[in-house]
């Protein structure tokens, strides 16, 4: 017989133990991925983070409740002072043995009795070792004593970084559409030239060109996130890979601050601040354009917590940062607009970017960013960079085993002048292996000539294990078992919706379905969202944009492309984000040391006290 004891709830950013529960029973002898695809069939493609986002220690404008009621108990988030646990005899438990159980963490022994099938649920304090005693008595059998020492290990994780990081292309809750038309102008040709895509679901204001409408109206039906101003989820990598941690080992509890943000460079985003996304649904209207330094708000959480907490650690930092830094949003613009007339104006704002760009600023301004990150870094990490765990990017333009995706309008014809050309995608995707992810590499772990004043305590904890698993899911990769929506709806010819300008606007798809039955949340061949999938489960309408690009009415061209791009165009699905949390979650467990824990457990048997009553 020996004890057995786990704490309850222990992702700490769950409010209620369900919503971790069904985690830990879709994860039993599965990789983080096989869970994902398990749960997304469950939830017939509408996602599991739907409902739970409402249910979280961290509200939608990103702030920390402080108390979080969890199951009915006020808990400080960051600073909790104990943990709930379950304990229970097991082993060759005799049948309708008594337990006579004691818990002593050296202020006094609580002792109850209880039939040795019933678990045991305390609260045990934190920072403290509870020694747990039961003596258990069976008929006239000598009285057993087991005895075992708790002690719950806090771990703190955060998240930084950029959209990759944040969770981008992957809503809470996924927009809902309309089966019907909503126009957009288009910049080609006449002033008269218009296309329609679905609308949303509940928008009752002028779907037409000629009826314009506020912003705000259109807003009230945009998809959720778990926080609006960064594109944060819940599907992210990082979030998937502390979940992890807490559903593996049944010792610890985690408690996760998510601090990553769409857009953010290591100037812009992490060290300074940076543009929202989009503002969250709120009746106050009032929105703040602006999102806080990461680095910043995560030491004044570490600050907040010391004060409280003297002992409390940063115990692990999840990173992915510096896409940005090289302008691939503006690669990746450059690869899909086709026409003109918008590569012109798109270089005018410089939303394009070439490989030269990249080039230049990979060799010449992202290893002067990284020596910055790494000084703003190391204090909070007591010095010691391989807390920090940088999880590098994947190659999102490649299938059948490395091959780089052909380009064309597949996947990206969500927008008239949307084309993968060929030849800038395979320079793109050059770049990506040949030159990005290598130099990467080698700035996270002080290689290939990075500046790193002390190579042992710069270096941090590389995962780049998922890369290979990408090679066969790119933007362009397809399969039979592809949702039958995606298969009769995505046009491999790049031909999905209807041109026709009067019938498109009650049926704009070809296929004659409705687009309400996309799903953003099914397995599929692609990890990497395209154009399309982002249009249909985000559409986003980036608010946080300079004026001068804020255009006034929602049907505007400039909407058009930038809805179509900016709800996660080329980021990873929530089948991506679990693979790379699956490379992400050994690395996590080696640093904080979790496989190396020995069990604690002594039995034995008491002296017999009382003649036990003859049976």
């Amino acid at each position: 017989m020996q004890i057995s004891w786990e704490v309850r709830n222990r992702f700490r950013l769950f409010r209620e133990e369900r919503d971790f529960l069904l985690h830990v029973e879709n994860a039993r002898n599965r990789s983080i991925l096989a869970a994902e695809q398990s749960l997304e069939l469950q939830s017939e493609g509408r996602g599991w983070a739907r409902n739970m986002v409402n249910r979280l220690c961290i509200d939608l404008q990103g702030r920390v409740n402080q108390p979080c009621t969890r199951d009915n108990v006020k808990e400080n988030y960051i600073t909790p002072i104990d943990h709930p646990v379950t304990v229970r005899l097991v082993g060759a438990v005799p049948v309708g043995a008594t337990c006579a159980w004691s818990f002593d963490d050296g202020d006094g022994p609580q002792a109850s009795t209880f039939d040795c099938a019933e678990p045991v649920n305390l609260r045990v304090r934190y920072g403290k070792q509870t020694v747990a005693t039961v003596d258990v008595s069976a008929g006239a059998d000598p009285t057993q004593r087991v005895q075992t020492e708790i002690q719950v290990r806090d771990v703190f994780v955060a998240g930084l970084g950029d959209s990759i990081a944040s969770g981008e292309g992957n809503p809470d809750r996924p927009l809902a559409l309309s089966d019907e038309g909503f126009c957009f102008r288009s910049y080609l040709g006449t002033a008269g030239a218009q296309y329609y895509r679905p609308s949303r679901h509940g928008y009752k204001g002028g779907r037409a060109c000629e009826a314009p409408d506020t912003l705000a109206n259109w807003q009230h039906y945009s998809a959720l996130w778990f926080n609006a101003p960064c594109h944060r989820s819940l599907y992210s990598y990082q979030a998937r890979t502390a979940l992890a941690l807490a559903v593996r080992y049944t010792h610890i509890a985690v408690t996760y601050l998510p601090l990553a943000c769409t857009g953010a460079s290591i100037g812009d985003g992490l060290l300074g601040s940076q543009r929202a996304r989009e503002c969250p649904p709120g009746k106050t209207g009032v929105c703040n354009t602006s999102v806080n330094a990461q680095v910043a708000e995560l030491r004044e959480a570490l600050t907040a917590a010391k004060k409280r907490q003297p002992d409390r650690t940063l115990d692990l930092v999840l990173l992915s940062v510096g896409a940005n830094d090289v302008y691939f949003s503006g690669l990746v613009a450059d690869v899909i607009v086709e026409t003109a007339t918008e590569r012109a104006l798109f270089r005018r704002s410089g939303v394009m970017a070439s490989v030269d760009d990249s080039r230049d600023a990979l060799a010449r301004e992202l290893p002067q960013n990284f020596v910055k990150l790494r000084e703003a870094l190391k204090p909070l990490v007591g010095g010691d960079l391989s807390h920090v765990v940088y999880v590098s990017y994947a190659n999102p333009a490649l299938a059948d085993g490395g091959v780089p995706c052909r380009g064309g309008r597949a996947g990206f014809d969500i927008h008239p002048s949307f084309n993968a050309d060929p030849q800038r995608l395979a320079r793109v995707s050059t770049f990506v292996d040949t030159e990005f992810l290598p130099q990467l590499k080698g700035l996270a772990t002080c290689t290939r000539g990075a500046l790193c004043r002390d190579p042992e305590a710069d270096r941090m904890t590389f995962v780049d294990a998922h890369q290979a698993a990408f090679a066969d899911h790119g933007f362009c990769a397809h399969s039979g078992n592809d949702p039958e929506f995606d298969r009769s709806c995505f046009a491999e010819n790049g031909q999905s919706f209807n041109p026709d300008i009067v019938s498109s606007a009650s049926q704009p798809m070809l296929c004659g379905r409705g687009a309400s039955e996309y799903r953003a949340y099914l397995p599929r061949a692609r990890w990497i969202r395209d154009a399309n999938d982002s249009y249909f489960a985000a559409m986003t309408y980036p608010q946080g944009l300079p004026a001068a690009s804020q255009p006034t009415d929602i049907h505007d061209a400039t909407w058009g492309v930038l809805s179509a791009v900016y709800g996660g165009a080329v980021h990873p699905s929530a089948e991506g984000h679990a693979a790379m949390a699956d490379a992400a979650l050994p690395a996590a467990s080696a640093v904080l040391g979790l496989d190396a824990v020995p069990p604690n457990v002594t039995r034995g048997f008491l002296p017999q006290l009382l003649p036990s009553a003859q049976q």
